[in-house]
């Protein structure tokens, strides 16, 4: 019988909410039927999650992968020197900056060598980032700099719904700025290639997504979607991938809803995620595209204002758990997918601070 696979849980930002979602979602049964769950965190943050819990399971301290894990306790391995018993709940910490980074270059170097077959990761929090010094604005750099990525993109996926963005965390002007046909042709490559090797779909069919309103209109409400998008499309559509667009933004999410779309690659990062958060609630997995590894991660982040409270709901975790297990038992990662231009070391379309989650 093939063993489960084992599956990196990165504790994220300490003062946030990933320790104590991380005890919620392994206090049940679901994660254990499908994967080995191996923490890396810091023992302290974790004990103090657990007793805000009410101690819901408890914590055995690993020194080795190798050691087994069950589901009646935490299996965690320490992953930071940082000091971090006097930190608070919901406080930014330069501190709590480099240890979150500590953690998932941990399981970077775990995954890179065959030791997990997947990594989950649980927010950071950006300032602290840059207040502990990290020349990274977000887990995405980090990830593609480590594992050597040269075109990657965010997929969120949910149940009825999958958005990828050509431009991600930047403002909105600079976003306008940085979309180019280029961009676009990227990120629905890495798109068509994830559906085709991650989510068994032999013929993905994308819509692209206008940036105007209406699409354009033949030119009326601007040319980007006639100079920029449909370059593109037409590219992709000689590449053999089944391609349309540029779509009228306000109904083309509604149109992949309903099935008619595998995914929708959106121009700008709010044009995709507002209407996916908002139909997939809780429920939606942020999964990395063009890394040779397989992550996952919440679609939320560090809820400073409910950390510590045991309030934060560990449903995003549930599914980005249940979704890496699965694409770690498929053993297919899809190809890096450099584009004609030879990718981005900042990703398709990236803004000059790419989406940090």
């Amino acid at each position: 019988m093939r063993a489960l696979p084992l599956i990196a849980i990165t504790m994220g930002d300490p003062a946030g909410v990933g320790p104590e979602v991380i005890l919620k979602a392994l206090s049940r049964p679901e994660p254990w039927e499908l994967c080995r769950p191996l923490v890396l965190g810091d023992p302290t943050i974790m004990e103090r999650a657990s007793r805000v819990l009410g101690g819901v399971m408890p914590i055995r301290v690993l020194n080795s992968v190798r050691e087994p894990v069950n589901p009646k306790e935490v299996a965690l391995m320490r992953a930071t020197r940082e000091e971090l018993g006097r930190t608070r709940w919901g406080k930014v910490d330069p501190r709590c900056g480099r240890a979150q980074v500590d953690f998932l270059r941990k399981a970077v170097e775990l995954a890179m060598a065959g030791e997990v077959q997947a990594v989950v990761t649980a927010p950071i929090h950006k300032v602290g980032l840059r207040l502990a010094g990290v020349p990274f604005p977000g887990h995405t750099e980090m990830l593609a700099a480590w594992t050597g990525a040269q075109s990657f993109a965010m997929m969120l996926a949910g149940k009825s719904l999958r958005v990828v963005p050509v431009t991600l965390h930047c403002s909105l002007k600079e976003a306008l700025e940085r979309i180019t046909t280029q961009g676009i042709k990227d990120a629905a490559r890495l798109a068509h290639e994830a559906l085709r090797n991650w989510f068994g779909i032999p013929a993905p069919r994308l819509a692209i997504a206008g940036l105007n309103p209406h699409a354009g209109d033949g030119g009326l409400f601007g040319d980007e979607e006639e100079r920029i998008i449909s370059p593109a499309i037409k590219a992709l559509q000689q590449e053999g991938i089944q391609v349309q667009g540029p779509m009228v933004p306000d109904a083309v999410f509604k149109m992949a809803a309903d099935g008619l779309f595998d995914v929708v690659v959106a121009m700008y990062h709010d044009q995709g995620l507002i209407p996916l958060k908002l139909l997939e609630r809780d429920q939606a997995v942020n999964l990395t595209l063009g890394l040779p590894i397989i992550r996952t991660s919440v679609d939320h982040g560090t809820a400073y204002d409910i950390a510590g409270t045991g309030k934060a709901s560990e449903g995003s975790l549930l599914e980005a758990l249940k979704l890496a297990a699965r694409l770690a038992g498929s053993a297919v990662v899809p190809p890096p997918c450099h584009g004609a231009a030879g990718g981005s070391p900042h990703g398709p379309g990236a803004c000059s601070e790419p989406d940090p989650q």
